[in-house]
């Protein structure tokens, strides 16, 4: 007897969800569910404009793995998992915290860094007796500081800092006898300290700067027994003085109360013995200098105050000073030259000395300077001595704050590291862990000289080694130290994985996340920005104690292997006779499917062995190029058509997304910039696409030192214009308009008539459209694609893509065009270099030799278009029709002889006529230089002389 059809689906549902039940059940009492209520309170108040806590709604918080929430991996005698940790840190969220956080009572690390949070910081997290870490630094909170935080046992360190927080510093806080990090900088926090804050057994770090502070500087904080860093910067103590106590923090290692509105004298700080850093500036300080300091001291900053007598003759026996200075006093007296004879420098060190403006009459030893030192003497008296005219004439001095490269790459092979990955020092091609990471307080002024120290420590701290580190650092406001490390698998010879494996990360960021690097007396208190995961990012970081254990999931485990056996065994004898007969059926209609799915208006869909015939089988012969996606070659379709076929090949970096992305943009986009689609295959496992055929290659062809026949000036200005027109139109005419992602030289192609052709939308994303009010975002929130040194550093930074990103990548082809050098190339980044070179004057000393000769002033105006374009800020870049413009006119003050040689360059408007050129008559006088210049022969009045910006 058989059962009908309909009764059988019928027993089969009701047994699956019986199952589902049963699984429903067991995992129900997994989480406490006054957390997971909590949790939901939570979601509620925010805004999540990403949907990154989008599966908050699904499964169990705990064995659903939600979006930054970590467990612990054990019940309590209740039952339940409970949270550890939320790590909800850059995550683009607004809104309010919900009150219900404090219901989430085992937690030990809350973290809502780097977001957009107003309102006040809810007193409920006061009942988090657990709580070790409190991360809420980089929102938008406002209102006070609620006084039952300071009633958490446990807590070892508050981050406030970049917000708006205000009211007083609570009197409560005296009671965190755990705390060692007190960060609340940049708030607007008011009144006077609190004296029973000398109290705290364990504080270390003290960070109030840039606040509204007032009242006097409480003594008793002297009794910190293990303050190392007090950081009072830009406060108004209005016009107390420093207490005589404060000489006696023994352990202290930075003192810094820069613009406080202090008075009277210096205390003693003698008996500080390792006071590395002293920066009282900016106030009205009187009396003498105090003459004893700590041998270890690197800065003393003591401008802008009103204090008299002499230098102390003790500064010239300070081995590790960097920098001092004592500008816009009153001090008088002889200057000791043994301040700077007496130290010696290696080739990474340098010392500062600034004076300006005091009442200095002599100065006392020998005047040569030796390197890597600078003097700086202007406003005193002394400088009426012609032969001081050295000390006297010396420009400011101010910190480098551009971005400077560490661990350059060396001769490293070019152009085979493919994005994502790049090399690391060991020339291992490996995608890289990116951290985006700040010193809040460091100990020095000059980073340079403790590199090496620096790399010894944060590696050893990590245990990795220190050839698994590369970074970039620049000053920022503060003083604080930004800085962009990478962090690269390790090379263990030919079997080293190119990728970090998932344990490794999460290892990794726990550490920094969980501020498990141990501190550095020298480096200080460290401040974590952003994780740029890259290809890492569908890794999910998880707390070594995150799994379930045993006990809590046999019942699950259990129950589901006896629905699923019991499930599969009704399934087969009731469904099998039906599934082979469908199967024809079902593999059929899925295959029409896909082939529906890719078939676009006016694109051909060519068959395989038709773009087999067309290469002769895909013959070497016919192979025109090669890149990431496979190869390139050139065939002859049957209608007699030259065209280009791009043949994916397995495993390549271009998947069904990037093919499906390029077929779809270019059936729509129709430019005589842009190179044409004629068409696409997908069958037999091959992705082909069939364009339009360009004879003369791609730019990076003809900018290679291998090209016979080297471009022109007024060639490459063409290149130039026709590139950034066919940008202008996907920026600006194209509906919706479109920011291709990867502009660089290898995707610029020349035609018969080298008119260029911009090529290559796989990577290519569509521009944001207005939302229901008719505001259109600024930027495409997204993943970090494209090719490293075309790359807009705010992008890689951000993941914010924009229109500028594209102007960026175009403003390294510009320059690309003008020195013929690669973007990177031996550890040397183009923009760095020519920047360089522009800045000190010589920037004919880079132009490529083999342009011959060219006009100096329009080589001068398109570098400096160039750079604009690479600017570091997007805001200072011009628009593509900005770019456009500039470079027509460029081309039309051009001699009309050049112009003539070159194609006629049809204006921005598709319908417009060629370009016209000048007339002989009002054609423009240009001088010309030869394109073999030395830096010298800019000196020689030949050339016109050009100022660094």
């Amino acid at each position: 007897m058989f059962l009908s059809e309909g009764y059988k689906h019928q027993i089969v549902f009701i047994l699956w969800f019986c199952c589902y039940l049963v699984l429903i059940a067991a995992q129900g009492n997994i989480t406490d569910p006054t957390e997971v209520e909590a949790l939901k309170a939570i979601k509620e108040r925010l805004i999540d404009p990403n949907g990154n806590l989008s599966n908050w709604r699904r499964g169990d918080p705990c064995t659903s793995r939600w979006t930054g929430v970590l467990c612990f991996n054990e019940t309590l005698v209740d039952g339940y998992l409970h949270v550890q940790e939320l790590q909800l840190m850059n995550l683009s969220l607004s809104g309010n915290l919900a009150p219900q956080i404090g219901s989430l009572a085992y937690m030990e690390r809350l973290n809502f860094m780097w977001n957009k949070i107003t309102g006040s910081i809810p007193k409920e997290i006061g009942n988090i007796k657990s709580l070790v870490l409190l991360l809420l630094n980089g929102n938008l909170l406002t209102g006070s500081l609620p006084d039952e935080l300071g009633f958490l046992p446990n807590l070892d360190r508050i981050q406030i800092d970049q917000n708006n927080i205000s009211g007083s510093l609570p009197a409560s806080f005296a009671n965190l006898n755990k705390t060692k990090h007190f960060h609340m900088n940049n708030n607007s926090i008011s009144g006077q300290i609190p004296p029973e804050l000398s109290r705290l057994p364990k504080l270390v770090h003290f960070l109030l700067d840039n606040n509204n502070l007032s009242g006097s500087l409480p003594p008793e904080l002297s009794k910190l027994p293990s303050l190392l860093i007090l950081q009072l910067d830009n406060n108004n103590f209005e016009g107390n003085s420093i207490p005589d106590t404060y000489s006696n923090m023994s352990k202290l290692l930075k003192l810094s109360l820069k613009n406080c509105n202090l008075q009277g004298p210096i205390p003693d700080l003698s008996r500080i013995p390792h006071l590395l850093y002293l920066d009282l500036s900016s106030n009205q300080l009187n009396e003498s200098i105090p003459s004893d300091l700590s041998q270890n001291i690197t800065t003393i900053d003591l401008s802008n105050n009103t204090l008299t007598g002499t230098i102390p003759s003790s500064f010239s026996n300070l081995p590790n000073l960097q920098k001092l200075s004592l500008a816009n006093n009153s001090l008088n007296g002889s200057v000791p030259s043994t301040i700077w004879q007496n130290k010696t420098l290696n080739g990474t060190e340098k010392f500062i000395l600034e004076l300006e403006n005091n009442q200095f009459t002599t100065v006392s030893g020998s005047l040569d300077l030796p390197p890597n030192v600078t003097v700086l003497l202007q406003g005193n008296p002394l400088c009426s001595n012609n032969s001081l005219s050295q000390l006297c004439n010396s420009e400011s001095v101010n910190s480098a704050d551009g971005l400077t490269p560490t661990n350059t790459i060396g001769s490293c092979p070019a152009q085979s590291c493919p994005p994502p990955y790049e090399y690391s020092l060991d020339c291992f091609c490996a995608a890289p862990l990116l951290v985006d990471y700040r010193l809040k307080s460091p100990g020095f002024s000059d980073f340079l000289p403790f590199i090496n120290e620096f790399e010894v420590y944060l590696t050893t701290g990590l245990t990795i080694n220190t050839s698994q580190l590369n970074f970039t650092f620049w000053w920022e406001a503060g003083p604080r130290l930004r800085m962009n490390l990478k962090f690269f698998p390790v090379y263990l010879g030919q079997n080293s994985s190119h990728t970090f494996n998932g344990t490794e990360v999460a290892r990794i960021k726990s550490m920094f996340t969980g501020w498990n690097i141990p501190d550095s007396d020298l480096f200080g208190p460290y401040e974590l920005i952003n994780f740029n995961m890259g290809i890492y990012q569908n890794v999910t970081a998880t707390s070594s104690k995150s799994r379930i254990s045993t006990g809590a999931i046999v019942g699950i485990v259990l129950g589901a292997i006896a629905c699923a056996v019991m499930l599969s065994a009704i399934v087969t004898l009731l469904i099998l006779r039906t599934k082979f007969k469908d199967y024809r059926a079902v593999s059929n209609k899925r295959r029409h499917v896909s082939k529906i799915l890719i078939k676009i208006d006016g694109v051909r869909a060519f068959t395989y062995g038709e773009l087999s015939s067309a290469t002769n089988n895909f013959s070497s012969s016919a192979q025109v190029g090669q890149g990431g996606y496979g190869k390139v070659y050139k065939g002859i379709i049957s209608d007699g058509t030259v065209v280009a076929i791009k043949r994916a090949q397995e495993g390549s970096l271009q998947g069904e997304k990037e093919f499906l992305t390029e077929i779809s943009l270019l059936s729509r986009l129709h430019h005589r910039n842009l190179v044409s689609l004629i068409g696409y295959c997908d069958e037999e496992g091959e992705q082909m696409l069939v364009y339009e055929y360009m004879p003369n290659g791609t730019l990076r062809d003809h900018l290679s030192v291998t090209s016979k026949e080297p471009l022109t000036f007024i060639t490459r200005l063409k290149i130039a214009l026709g590139s950034a027109k066919g940008l202008m139109y996907l920026h600006n005419e194209a509906d919706p308009p479109i920011f291709h992602r990867d502009v660089k030289a290898s995707n610029i192609l020349l035609d018969s008539k080298l008119a260029a052709k911009v090529a290559d939308f796989g990577l290519s994303r569509l521009a944001p459209v207005p939302d229901m009010e008719g505001i259109v975002p600024g930027h495409v929130s997204t993943v970090v694609k494209g090719t490293p040194g075309y790359l807009d550093p705010e992008y890689f930074l951000t993941h914010k893509l924009t229109d500028k990103s594209d102007v960026y990548s175009l403003g390294v082809v510009f320059l690309e065009l003008l020195t013929g050098m690669h973007p990177i190339s031996h550890g040397k980044n183009i923009v760095r270099e020519v920047n360089l070179s522009y800045q000190a004057g010589v920037i004919f000393s880079i132009i490529d030799e083999r342009m011959g000769s060219y006009p100096s002033e329009h080589v001068e105006k398109f570098l400096t278009l160039a750079l604009k374009c690479c600017n570091d800020e997007p805001d200072n870049r011009p628009k593509m029709a900005e770019v456009v413009r500039e470079l027509e006119n460029i081309w039309n003050v051009m001699p009309e002889s050049d112009t003539r040689k070159a194609e006629s360059i049809t204006s921005v408007s598709d319908s417009s006529k060629a370009m016209s050129t000048p007339s002989s008559s009002s054609a423009i006088r240009t001088s010309f230089v030869s394109g073999d210049v030395s830096g010298s022969d800019l000196v020689s009045g030949v050339i016109p002389s050009i100022k660094p910006r």
